[in-house]
């Protein structure tokens, strides 16, 4: 896990971790050490780790994965929470996968104490990603960028990343929030599948201090979008569709 500073969140998540069905070992990795984060590690018996790099989504990211010896490494989230049985149905879905790039499941938004599981952004990302469970298209690198072509359905903190295949995974540090999406594209190019559960195991919490709403408030989400874009479409084409993109982001308010 990367923490940062102070959440309010985070023994949610860390009771949502400790919580699972099947149990796995839990780092909490942070570049802010302070009192809070070490009384919640001891609080909920986790391992805790400080980095003495600069602070930065992508770094922080990068560092936590480098924490962890499992086979498979979710990076989650401190603000989020996940179901009980997150951790056993993807192992189970990992476990009869045609070798595995990385798995990630389907997600709810958690605004406040309300859980929001079907709105307009929900239906538009579950759509794009069945399209990705056969087993086939999973394992097509072809089907897979026609996908993220459209923009990045994924889950972030929902995806557990096969270590055994990728030891020194490393996030863009220089991105601020589709460093997410660009590992996608570039994992894409990889032999193997992406497996994907669509059952709602993680509950992403939307809130005004996020990065995303940082990144759609200080205008660098908008500029990585189009960046993305244009890796897969011309300049004309690639503008319309980050404009079209942009208008999701209401569904961050």
């Amino acid at each position: 896990m990367a923490a940062y500073k102070e959440s309010p969140f985070l023994p949610i998540c860390l009771a949502s971790l400790k919580a699972q069905t099947v149990g796995s070992e839990i780092v909490l990795a942070t570049s802010t050490p302070n009192n809070y984060l070490a009384e919640m590690a001891q609080r909920f018996d986790v391992r805790y780790v400080v980095g003495d790099h600069k602070s930065g989504i992508g770094r922080d990211w990068n560092f936590a994965f480098s924490q962890s010896s499992a086979d498979f490494v979710t990076v989650a989230h401190q603000d989020d929470a996940y179901a009980p049985v997150y951790t056993e149905r993807l192992m189970g879905r990992v476990a009869v996968a045609d070798n595995p790039i990385l798995a990630y499941t389907d997600y709810a938004e958690l605004r406040g104490d309300q859980i929001v599981a079907n709105n307009r952004l929900l239906r538009i990302k579950r759509l794009m990603n069945a399209a990705l469970i056969p087993a086939f298209a999973a394992r097509s690198r072809f089907a897979r960028d026609r996908v993220f072509s459209l923009g990045c359905p994924i889950s972030t903190p929902s995806v557990a990343y096969n270590r055994l295949r990728f030891p020194d995974l490393r996030f863009d540090d220089r991105l601020g929030t589709n460093l997410d999406w660009d590992m996608w594209q570039r994992m894409s190019a990889e032999p193997g599948s992406f497996v994907y559960e669509p059952e709602v195991l993680v509950l992403h919490r939307v809130h005004a201090e996020s990065e995303t709403s940082a990144g759609i408030a200080g205008g660098y989400r908008q500029a990585e979008d189009y960046e993305m874009y244009r890796r897969y479409w011309p300049a004309p084409v690639a503008k319309v569709l980050a404009g079209l993109y942009a208008k999701s982001y209401a569904s961050n308010d």
